[in-house]
């Protein structure tokens, strides 16, 4: 018996209600990767799916066939290429996880691409055209922490919103 973990291609939002009848209605593990998300509608979805239309399956596709998933509601069937499904390594799920976890602690997805101490230039506002170091992703719509140094040399803490900082390049 040899399970591998698959991806599994889902109609457009039906990610939650696959993964619920896979878990109900069979032995297969199901991953379902899904973050938290703060959303300016109050009644907008507060979980959406981080890979949208994709789950991951793990099974022994020898004994149970390339379409097993095939007539489960909702599902399009698995990911291939050149006619074979993919297989997704046990550590990408593994590392998978843990990015996920490591997004719901932070309480929303990081800003791409900026790390702590990053140099940034504000683009927009009234600080536009000072350059800055990153210093924290804020909870909550896309804010960020910015050190600036102006009017001395000391560092000052400001709360920017996401799109009027870029990176240095």
């Amino acid at each position: 018996m040899s399970e591998n973990w698959y991806v599994l291609n889902v109609k457009p939002h039906k990610e939650r209600s696959v993964c619920k009848y896979l878990e109900e209605t069979t032995q297969l593990a199901v991953y379902f990767p899904a973050i938290r998300v703060k959303p300016k509608n109050p009644r907008a979805a507060r979980v959406r799916p981080y890979f949208p239309g994709y789950l991951f399956v793990r099974l022994d596709l020898q004994a149970q066939g390339v379409n097993a998933l095939s007539w489960t509601p909702g599902a399009k069937g698995l990911v291939c290429f050149g006619g074979e499904p993919a297989v997704v390594p046990e550590n990408m799920i593994h590392d998978l996880k843990r990015r996920i976890s490591e997004i719901d602690a932070l309480g929303e997805l990081p800003a791409p691409g900026l790390k702590p101490g990053d140099r940034v230039r504000i683009v927009s506002g009234p600080f536009e055209g000072y350059e800055g170091i990153f210093d924290a992703q804020l909870p909550g719509k896309e804010r960020v922490q910015v050190l600036l140094s102006f009017l001395s040399n000391q560092l000052h803490r400001i709360k920017l919103d996401l799109s009027n900082v870029e990176k240095v390049t």
